[in-house]
């Protein structure tokens, strides 16, 4: 009997959990490893969630008709209609994601850099995962020209590649390509014959609202799945709630059918207290909208001023437009930080920064990244406080870096970089 794939804990997850035992034991830490957002729930959300407790019944395996009218209604509203029958409900994105790669079969293209789970899915699936580079600057969407190198490559040794994962706007950069990249992205595909998953879920957390998010689905509709949830939007993380639009082409109709085929042998159907919840969050009524648009300049806000705390210190963040992420590139420092604390890669450094400060991050390895880069992500969502009442004064104020927790996360995350490089911090960080 052929031995299982090998599977390890998320990344993610394991600093976590790490970094919650140290402050069990009275330690201080700093969590910047997880991007779970440290936000309250919705009130009229939560009202909605309890209203719907009774609904305890099986229902439809791809959704109730009100949630998939709902999240179809979202995706119109930013140019990508489609009928609520090629939506498809799930319990999490993550599940949703899994569940994709496994009703497409063959190997899949991720991005390098790209989120922990991606290639880590694609094995437990029986695939094998292709990693292809990203542009500088344009995380998310592996290099168009690369991609087309690497899929003749496999071919011609035999391999089976029929899918590409994008992630737009990206974790683990903040980034966001750019609609050129994008296309020819599109573009690839279609003459390699891929299915592109593009994992939306941080759409709605790019902070130019003036410049409109640009979906693979725009260029190569017949051959993109769209996923989302409310995970980052509405920091829902608990509630496990994501959902598919499935390509209205013969193509998308047949993955649908395996899709939902495979969720009828896994979660049978998401669970109908949530949908109820999310149908009302998906159908964006204002006081949803309003909420997302706080925590959309909270994000910003705090990425800001913790990006100017490491430019300070002498290294490069990526030109972060989304989110709540950073990834800052130590190689100009390289030099003193192997002489001054022996650290030669983002392991070492993310390993120096947790025992030495407890301070959480994650290394470039644990997003693909070969060699030895000086780089790691770190996430600023579990900065807004430690009650719900400091996480909803963080959302609510027009200055949040002020707030004396947050000022203090900022601040100690200066002191730490200013240890590690010898450097002395050059400036507060701006308010605005």
């Amino acid at each position: 009997m052929p031995e299982p794939a090998p599977v390890s804990m998320s990344a993610t997850l394991a600093a976590d959990e790490a970094l919650a035992r140290r402050r069990r034991a009275g330690e201080r830490v700093l969590p910047m490893a997880s991007g779970e957002i440290g936000l309250p729930v919705l009130p009229a959300l939560r009202e909605r969630l309890a209203a719907a407790a009774a609904e305890n019944a099986y229902g439809s395996v791809a959704g109730s008709h009100a949630l998939r009218t709902a999240v179809a209604g979202y995706w119109e509203r930013r140019g990508l209609g489609i009928d609520p029958g090629l939506v498809v409900a799930g319990p999490g994105s993550k599940a949703l994601l899994f569940a994709l790669l496994l009703a497409i079969g063959g190997d899949v293209i991720v991005p390098v850099p790209s989120w922990v789970s991606y290639a880590a899915q694609a094995r437990l699936v029986g695939a094998r995962p292709l990693p292809v580079p990203i542009l500088p600057g344009q995380g998310g969407v592996p290099d168009p020209e690369r991609l087309r190198e690497a899929v003749a490559g496999a071919r011609a040794a035999g391999r089976d590649p029929r899918a590409v994962v994008v992630t737009v706007p990206d974790n683990p950069t903040g980034t966001v390509a750019p609609a050129a990249t994008v296309r020819r992205l599109a573009e690839a595909a279609r003459e390699l014959d891929l299915v592109v998953v593009s994992d939306e879920i941080y759409r709605d957390l790019v902070y130019d609202t003036s410049a409109p998010v640009s979906s693979p689905a725009l260029y190569a509709p017949e051959r993109t799945v769209v996923t989302t949830g409310l995970t980052k939007s509405l920091a829902l993380g608990g509630w496990r709630t994501g959902v598919a639009r499935l390509p209205d082409s013969d193509a998308g109709r047949t993955l649908h059918t395996r899709l939902v085929a495979v969720a009828s042998q896994i979660w049978s159907s998401p669970p109908a207290p949530v949908q109820t919840a999310a149908a009302y969050a998906f159908g964006e009524p204002p006081e949803v909208t309003e909420h997302i648009a706080a925590s959309r300049r909270l994000h910003e806000k705090v990425v800001r001023a913790v990006a100017a705390r490491f430019t300070a210190a002498g290294a490069e963040p990526f030109p972060v437009a989304a989110a709540c992420y950073l990834y800052p590139d130590f190689e100009p420092l390289r030099e003193p930080l192997a002489r001054k604390h022996g650290v030669h890669d983002g392991d070492a450094l993310a390993l120096l920064l947790s025992e030495r400060h407890g301070v959480g991050v994650l290394p470039a390895s644990a997003f693909g990244e070969p060699g030895r880069p000086l780089r790691f992500r770190a996430a600023t969502s579990r900065l807004y406080g430690d009650t719900d009442e400091r996480r909803t004064a963080a959302l609510a104020s027009d200055d949040p870096v002020a707030l004396p927790w947050i000022r203090q996360a900022v601040d100690r995350i200066g002191e730490v970089l200013a240890d590690l490089t010898g450097a002395e911090a050059r400036a507060l960080v701006p308010h605005s």
